[in-house]
């Protein structure tokens, strides 16, 4: 992925002053650990810089259509994510102080480079990687495969659906501590 960095220029010298930071990013696939998804339209972000005194803080959206394939049934599913991006960028390194109760490590932060340059590219892909959902679906009622044939059951009824509904209900039935009780003849 290229990298983003915004040169801080006179715009950003004053507390308060802000600076708009837009682009698009052309990236046609993110790999995610064991999963690898589409970006047919690249990225887009849109970030607001604000000089905030101690530092600068990045804070806007990224947005993408992004094409994957469904965790239940394969099929190719598309839809929109919008993170939100929050950083924050400080001029130098603060003083290593006591962390505050129930506080594990310091604060969240990344510092500015040494040639006044803010590197966006990890908080632009930190809020896309956030929004992508751990499983993805076509639908939210996606029927899955058959696990007995693998048809696509969203397509296709294939039948074995109360064939696996009878043989589990039989089987809750003989796991039953009372099932011994069947056979019995009270007459």
């Amino acid at each position: 992925m290229e990298q983003i960095t915004v040169s801080l220029d006179d715009r950003l010298a004053n507390v308060g002053d802000t600076l708009a930071c837009a682009g698009h990013i052309g990236i046609d696939a993110f790999e995610l650990s064991d999963r690898s998804v589409k970006l047919p339209n690249g990225m887009d972000y849109d970030l607001m810089l604000t000089n905030a005194g101690e530092g600068i803080l990045a804070t806007g959206i990224v947005r993408a259509l992004v094409s994957a394939e469904c965790d239940r049934c394969l099929d190719d599913t598309s839809f929109e994510i919008a993170g939100e991006v929050d950083e924050y960028y400080l001029f130098s390194e603060p003083d290593a102080g006591v962390l505050e109760e129930g506080e594990e490590e310091g604060p969240d932060f990344s510092l500015i480079g040494p040639n006044s340059t803010i590197d966006l590219t990890d908080a632009i892909v930190s809020a896309f990687v956030m929004e992508i959902p751990f499983v993805i679906l076509c639908r939210e009622d996606c029927a899955g495969l058959c696990p007995v044939c693998g048809e696509n059951l969203n397509h296709v009824d294939c039948g074995h659906a109360e064939q696996i509904a009878a043989e589990k209900e039989e089987e809750r039935i003989s796991s039953s501590p009372f099932a011994a009780l069947r056979d019995l003849d009270l007459s």
